[in-house]
């Protein structure tokens, strides 16, 4: 990948393409990327959804080549729901196509001088864009749809749903699946309302007649990536537990570990977790059958297959087997346990294009402000249902959990930064509290996974109700987890790379093979150091300050049951996380 599309949606007499090289990018891929770019073009004081913010989508440093699980891609910006840096990621089709067409990045400039919505088309004669005002307010299935009548079934689609047009910070941006459907989404932050400012409403991806990607040593890339699938799949968590029962495997274990947020993160626990636990969802979407039921992958080259597909109880497709934090989100979190209701939900969130975590923690707010009872799933989904309809009560849900409790009057709100927590309680596992609090991304359970260690005991034990240890574990994690981001790497490779040496230096050897360079675990933990300081310079000139980096004061003063605890790690050990 040796060049940057930028498509200039403002420019005189309607958008143009260019393309550039890499220059002082090389080297750059995903995250590592789109927050480079960001960090240098972007204002950090500029208003999210105004022409000189920039929206970046980058495919990883291995992608579009054959290396496994690699198939990852990141959007980068400046927030609307956090106002600082932002960088979600998503799986699906388009990273590995993107990657074979030689681009290292897509790059969304400036904004329509009319407000119509465009279309841009991709292939290996280059760039089309055209205006087209029939796609307005289409769900993302509908536009798949037309995009497929009008290209063909090869092709790969990113879009945005009318959350995005309609400017909402809870908007995500689909990435279509192995089938074509919009299933994968970069949810995080609000990158879909910037994908709208920018009047883009989908982007068409076609590699026909486009090779993989050549590693510069073909022969110590093949070894490479053997020896990495073997630790993939030799793992009790990548190739045992996540292919059997999918991420929602987590349901019972947090929820037995009194960590599991129930009813606005009122209780640790919810009685009815097993209703919709990772268990009973397997059982029920083996029983159903259905092609790709329980064990499925997002894109090609995917190793631990920990997706699956939904059908309802007349074999008819629903959405994608719904994912962990969406269950809690649209589950536990609101007292639900139903699974046809949550895969209702997560079906009308992918069709909308809205965060899956974000609207589920909303919906939680509004139901402790008394909009509806918790448990009642008809009630969560109508609300959702209002964000599709562009209501005033659906615009303000579909702006996020912060917005919606101000709106109502709802002391308890679970964010920092403006972004809803996901499925952990930090007082249940304080490391993800740390993770929560400092991230550069607000609270993102991905940026630095401490569960694996607090309660999976993955890469050694640290007792998730102490807060010693926590600040630690959770800088360490983040800075490996911006490393894994800028490879195009799925970040479940974490569980066996930290618990198997041999499979750590298997990656480096497998990204030294394709790339001709000669990294070392230290060059790697530098490239992730390297990462989060220009994240971080770019928050503190868009005015987020260490005091940003707190949880609500709730969570150290209200006790969480079963455990009865606050979150213990003082505000003085949070501002230690970036001394590194």
């Amino acid at each position: 990948m040796d060049k940057i599309l930028r498509i200039n949606m403002g420019a005189d007499g309607g958008p143009e393409a260019k393309v550039d090289s890499l220059g002082d990018y090389a080297g750059f891929g995903g995250r590592g990327l789109t927050s480079a770019i960001v960090a240098k073009e972007v204002p950090p004081t500029c208003h999210p959804l105004s022409e000189d913010n920039k929206l970046v989508i980058a495919p990883g440093l291995l992608s579009g080549s054959t290396a496994a699980m690699s198939g990852r891609i990141s959007v980068g910006c400046k927030s609307p729901l956090t106002g600082g840096i932002k960088e979600a990621n998503a799986g699906g089709q388009p990273s590995q196509m993107l990657g074979r067409l030689g681009y290292a990045a897509i790059v969304l400039e400036g904004k329509p001088k009319e407000n119509n919505l465009y279309k841009v088309f991709i292939n290996k004669d280059g760039v089309d864009i055209k205006e087209d005002n029939n796609l307005c307010m289409l769900g993302n299935y509908d536009l798949v749809d037309k995009m497929k009548a009008e290209y063909g079934e090869k092709i790969a689609c990113i879009s945005i749903g009318q959350a995005g047009e309609m400017k909402l910070a809870g908007a995500s941006i689909a990435f279509t699946d192995m089938e074509l459907r919009p299933t994968r989404h970069a949810g995080r932050g609000g990158v879909g309302a910037v994908m709208g400012s920018k009047g883009v409403k989908v982007i068409v991806v076609d590699d026909a007649g486009m090779k993989a990607r050549s590693p510069a040593d073909p022969d110590k890339f093949r070894e490479a990536n053997k020896e990495f699938v073997a630790g993939l799949k030799k793992h009790p968590v990548s190739g045992e537990g996540l292919p059997t029962y999918g991420t929602n495997v987590l349901t019972n274990v947090i929820n037995e570990a009194g960590a599991y947020p129930t009813k606005n993160f009122q209780l640790g626990q919810f009685d009815g977790c097993e209703k919709i636990s990772g268990e009973t969802q397997a059982e029920t979407e083996n029983t159903r059958g259905g092609e790709g039921s329980a064990t499925h992958g997002c894109h090609r080259g995917c190793i631990i297959r920990c997706s699956g597909t939904f059908y309802d109880k007349d074999g008819n497709y629903v959405t994608k087997q719904v994912e962990y934090e969406t269950v809690w989100a649209h589950g536990g979190n609101c007292g639900i346990d139903d699974l046809d209701a949550i895969a209702q939900i997560d079906r009308l969130d992918d069709d909308y294009g809205l965060d899956t975590i974000e609207m589920g923690a909303t919906i939680a707010v509004a139901m402790e402000a008394g909009l509806a009872e918790f448990g009642d799933a008809q009630a969560a989904i109508n609300m959702v249902k209002e964000v599709g309809k562009g209501s005033h009560l659906g615009r303000i849900l579909g702006s996020g959990a912060a917005v919606t409790g101000k709106v109502l009057g709802v002391a308890r709100v679970p964010v920092v930064k403006g972004q809803a927590m996901p499925a952990y309680d930090p007082r249940g596992i304080q490391g993800i509290g740390v993770t929560y609090a400092t991230s550069t991304m607000g609270a993102d359970h991905t940026a630095g996974y401490a569960v694996s260690s607090n309660i999976m005991g993955v890469g050694g034990k640290t007792d998730p109700l102490s807060p010693e240890g926590q600040v630690e574990l959770s800088r360490n994690l983040q800075i490996a987890t911006a490393a894994v981001d800028a490879t195009g790497m799925c970040l479940f490779i974490a569980f066996p790379l930290l618990d198997q040496p041999e499979t750590f230096q298997a990656l480096i050897d497998l990204i030294n093979a394709f790339s001709g360079a000669n990294l070392t675990a230290d060059d790697v933990t530098e490239l992730g150091k390297s990462i989060l300081k220009k994240e971080r310079e770019f928050n503190l000139q868009a005015g987020l300050t260490a005091q940003h980096d707190r949880l609500p004061d709730y969570f150290q003063k209200e006790q969480l049951p079963p455990h009865n605890i606050t979150f213990k790690v003082t505000n003085e050990e949070l501002d230690q996380v970036h001394n590194f």
